[in-house]
């Protein structure tokens, strides 16, 4: 692609390459070429009518937060509470071991180690029902 855009930009290439080429095709060319072109331009100003009414609506909302009386930073720093989508499931068991630490389990998922090696030492699992 390089090798065509160094043709392309370059005049003697450029004249070179399309030596062969009718003048109804170059013109053809041209038509092609103009409506690229015609498009970007249009493309460019499209960008630039979307750009200034973002700055327009980032200057509505600060001059909202001027006559609230708040700044920028206040925004940064207050804390939004963040709604939980689930539920937690209830704990239904709950085994104390030999240091003291209490380990919760759900029953859902797979055993946790202390309640394995409990029930392999002959305890009941409804031992530890809360």
């Amino acid at each position: 692609m390089s090798e065509f855009l160094d043709i392309l930009t370059h005049g003697r290439r450029l004249q070179g390459a399309v030596k062969e080429l009718s003048i109804t095709e170059l013109e053809s060319v041209q038509d092609k070429l103009g409506n690229i072109i015609d498009k970007r331009k249009q493309k460019a100003l499209e960008d630039e009518k979307v750009q200034q009414q973002k700055l327009e609506k980032i200057a509505e909302i600060q001059k909202q937060l001027e006559e609230a009386g708040l700044d920028v930073s206040d925004l940064e720093s207050s804390v939004v509470e963040k709604k939980s989508t689930g539920k937690k499931r209830p704990v239904k068991y709950k085994l104390t071991d030999a240091k003291g630490e209490e380990h919760l389990w759900t029953g859902i998922g797979r055993m946790p180690r202390v309640y394995k090696e409990a029930l392999e030492s002959g305890k009941s699992l409804d031992d530890f029902t809360l």
